[in-house]
């Protein structure tokens, strides 16, 4: 277990995982930003040219099939990427640990909840419409 950190050869231990926690955390940070760079992109250009004030043309946009796995990808990449940020926020400033546990749990079931009822909410108008 001692190796894995210190250079040796990777055999699967906790410590390992302790190591490169920081790391992956970091990268799919960066890497769900670039996603939402171009997800954000082509939201921002597809309602342009819609009239949003409309609700047939808005559930027509939203029930078209290649929109439906559009908005998925983007609300859930950006509930997960939202997620990850609020993690970094209250491990940095939130400095009681049961206060922090709990945090972490709530902000876990908040982000969870709320893509699951977006994703539910786009299936939902792409299936009826």
């Amino acid at each position: 277990m001692v190796r894995a950190a210190i250079g040796g050869r990777y055999d699967g231990s906790v410590l390992d995982f302790a190591v490169n926690a920081g790391t992956r955390h970091f990268v799919a940070q960066r890497v769900t930003a670039i996603i939402l760079t171009f997800l954000g992109l082509w939201f921002a250009v597809s309602i342009i040219g819609i009239d949003l004030f409309a609700h047939g043309v808005v559930v027509a946009f939203v029930a078209d099939p290649l929109n439906v796995f559009l908005l998925t990808l983007l609300t859930v990449t950006l509930a997960y990427h939202s997620y990850l940020g609020v993690q970094v926020v209250i491990e940095d400033y939130v400095h009681a640990s049961g206060l922090k546990a709990a945090s972490l749990i709530a902000s876990r079931f908040a982000h969870v909840l709320i893509a699951i009822a977006l994703t539910y909410s786009i299936f939902k108008i792409g299936m009826d419409a």
